[in-house]
């Protein structure tokens, strides 16, 4: 799925004759082919980077086309490192072979830290007996040797009824299922396969919400936009379980879905200025986009050393090629102090 935010509400944003002068004067109106900004990757990422592109684009007054796709973080890895985009949104830190994938095709590139996401368990409203969840639960449940072991409630809890249950997921190229098998399952893309997917968590909402015995996982803003129709499943192994409101992603109770989210900028793109306006409008603005697309913005200073990594020619992954998804609790502020200053 990709879409092109060029053709968004221009005519509701100005008057006839005002919007007719602006585009007189601009290069779409002098025959000149509008500059595009080429994004591709995470379907989690995507509600913020559209957000930005809306506004970007009106303040540019459309003379500018920003072309999002949504093909997963890892398919969005490899458009990236062949060079056939500008940018890639990421729900994981970018792996080393994929590192090693951009170096060999000379592709250079940023890592940008954008926000606070936490991978959230839910089943359909209908599920009274479902509530909490431990990690232990998830791992019996997900884990490949469950398949023909745990197919009805009550195999996961004596107490709960004997009927089907039936799971939904991310699809394999989706950082978010990477994220979830790694901290859950113990080993990234390790999972049962007799489960229903889809790259795009709406399509993974819609299901869950029309399926009584579902169960599933989701980024937090696709849980925001359908909370009406889904129930967070509180995740804790010991007494308490805790469940993905913003104090417990900040704090880091919630363990260990919660997660940074990443976009990723080709150096030499940023030798166009349409990508180098996108990006600097992007990080000047992201607090507040972040938090219309339903996620938890870092701290302002986060954004201005982006830019500081841009200034600086920081090129690089301070992850060091690795997805540490980490199965241990960790306070999510630390964890931003490593993504900045690679400590």
């Amino acid at each position: 799925m990709s879409r092109d935010l060029s053709a968004s509400i221009a005519t509701s944003l100005f008057p006839a004759g005002a919007f007719a002068a602006a585009l007189a004067v601009s290069p779409l109106a002098m025959g000149a082919a509008a500059p595009v900004v080429k994004i591709d990757g995470s379907s989690t990422v995507y509600p913020i980077t559209e957000a930005v592109a809306q506004d970007f684009q009106r303040a540019k007054l459309h003379e500018v086309h920003v072309n999002i796709g949504v093909s997963g973080t890892s398919a969005g890895f490899t458009k990236f490192c062949r060079g056939e985009t500008d940018l890639s949104n990421a729900s994981r830190p970018i792996l080393k072979k994929e590192m090693d994938d951009c170096a060999k095709a000379g592709v250079r590139f940023y890592e940008m830290p954008m926000a606070y996401d936490a991978l959230t368990v839910v089943v359909n409203p209908q599920n009274t007996f479902v509530n909490r969840l431990g990690v232990a639960d998830l791992r019996k449940l997900w884990e490949p040797e469950a398949q023909n072991r745990i197919n009805t409630w009550k195999d996961l809890n004596p107490a709960w009824p004997a009927q089907k249950i039936n799971l939904y997921a991310p699809g394999a190229d989706s950082g978010s299922f990477e994220s979830f098998t790694e901290v859950v399952v113990g080993t990234a893309k390790s999972s049962r396969s007799d489960v229903q997917t889809a790259e795009d968590h709406a399509v993974l909402a819609q299901r869950i919400a029309d399926d009584k015995d579902a169960l599933g996982y989701l980024s937090l803003d696709y849980y925001v936009e359908n909370g009406k129709k889904l129930k967070a499943v509180a995740i804790g192994d010991g007494k308490e379980a805790v469940l993905p409101t913003v104090a417990n992603i900040r704090n880091g109770s919630y363990q260990p879905l919660s997660r940074p989210v990443f976009l990723y900028v080709n150096e030499k793109s940023l030798e166009k200025p349409a990508v180098k306006d996108f990006v600097d409008f992007c990080m000047k603005n992201a607090e507040r986009l972040v938090v219309e697309a339903n996620y938890l913005p870092l701290p302002a200073r986060a954004y201005s050393e982006n830019l500081e990594r841009i200034n600086a020619r920081k090129v690089g992954s301070v992850y060091g090629g690795e997805n540490k998804a980490r199965p241990r609790p960790v306070d999510m502020r630390k964890l931003l102090d490593a993504l900045m200053h690679g400590s």
